[in-house]
């Protein structure tokens, strides 16, 4: 049966007026080219409600029950990894048929969103413990203590790893034109490991590491570009020096060479990439790298290294004033990874 259009607001009123007039229903049926019912029945809500307007309609019943509402959420709470088949059919065998969208619809009323599950580092116990320990440690530190850090890390960035999921605007039989494709490239393209410092007075060196790292060649790396970055960064003597715990970090030589050149380092919970704020810095400069589209591993560098001298000192500064909120999340979120 086909949906009939909704009368307009000064149609009904003049239906109460005619019939107030003392006119029947056909002859307002009549003199306004309507149904017969149709007059009727804006003539009985207006007896009944004293109103032509709208009325608050309660829509369909809901498909699923509230107890079979508390069943889903109850599931979904205890496995988030539970699938909408999996609740199909724990519905199905309660009795209640429904589909896909409908289970999706009803679980989002509830605040339950289907998402991507975030790939973050195994923690067991001893790591949870470890930072735990460490946010409350630290979560009084005055800010002028966290200024004279130097965080550190290293990271891997793929010369097509942020284009090759990117949308596109184009018509209807445009998909093969070449400004709207990506070309296939086998392991993204090829990649470079890069090591970067900063602290809350600007970034520091940012270096291109070409070959496998040891514990010789991070030893290399720190003399030539920690220690001109924190005369750069007028970082004061005995200034603190972050790094993880990669055994070529924790090596006794590397730290009998930080030992020598007076510098502390800061005790790091393994497993816990967000507590350190270069994190920030690197997601970043990744974007900023994938929106100039390197077409070369040459380029790729180039670009990486003019985008991370363009770091304005002010978010360096920012990312360290910032960073209590940092530790207060670990507390809150009882020691697992958390948003920084």
């Amino acid at each position: 049966m086909a949906k009939t259009k909704e009368l307009s607001k000064d149609t009904r009123n003049k239906i109460v007026d005619l019939h107030q007039a003392g006119k029947t229903e056909s002859a307002i049926g009549k003199q306004l080219g309507l149904k017969k019912s149709t007059v009727g029945a804006i003539i009985r809500k207006w007896r009944t409600y004293k109103t032509t307007d709208n009325l608050p309609r309660s829509g369909a019943p809901r498909k699923i029950s509230p107890r079979g509402v508390k069943m889903i959420t109850r599931t979904v709470s205890k496995n988030p990894r539970t699938t909408w088949g999996d609740l199909v059919n724990d519905l199905q065998r309660a009795g209640t048929k429904v589909t896909k969208p409908t289970i999706s619809n009803t679980l989002c009323r509830q605040g339950l969103k289907s998402c991507s599950a975030r790939h973050v580092p195994l923690l067991k116990p001893v790591h949870v413990q470890a930072r735990l320990k460490f946010a409350r440690e630290h979560l009084d530190d005055p800010e002028e203590d966290w200024e004279n850090v130097i965080w550190s890390d290293e990271t891997k960035i793929e010369l097509f790893g942020k284009i090759s999921t990117r949308r596109v605007w184009r018509t209807k039989n445009a998909e093969l034109h070449p400004k709207n494709t990506i070309p296939p490239v086998k392991h993204g393209g090829g990649n470079i490991m890069l090591w970067g410092c900063f602290s809350a007075k600007g970034p520091g060196r940012l270096i291109r590491v070409k070959e496998r790292m040891n514990g010789a060649m991070y030893r290399e790396i720190l003399r030539e570009n920690l220690l001109p970055s924190a005369r750069v960064l007028k970082m004061k003597r005995g200034c603190v020096f972050q790094h993880d715990n990669d055994p070529k970090h924790t090596a006794r030589a590397t730290k009998e060479w930080l030992r020598k050149k007076h510098l502390k380092v800061l005790e790091w919970p393994s497993q816990s990439p967000d507590l350190n704020p270069i994190e920030n810095l690197w997601r970043e400069l990744k974007v900023c790298v994938a929106q100039q589209q390197p077409q070369s591993i040459t380029a790729l560098e180039e670009i990486c290294m003019e985008e991370w001298a363009k770091i304005p000192a002010t978010v360096c500064e920012n990312l360290v004033k910032t960073y209590r909120k940092c530790l207060t999340s670990v507390i809150a979120n009882k020691g697992y990874i958390t948003k920084y």
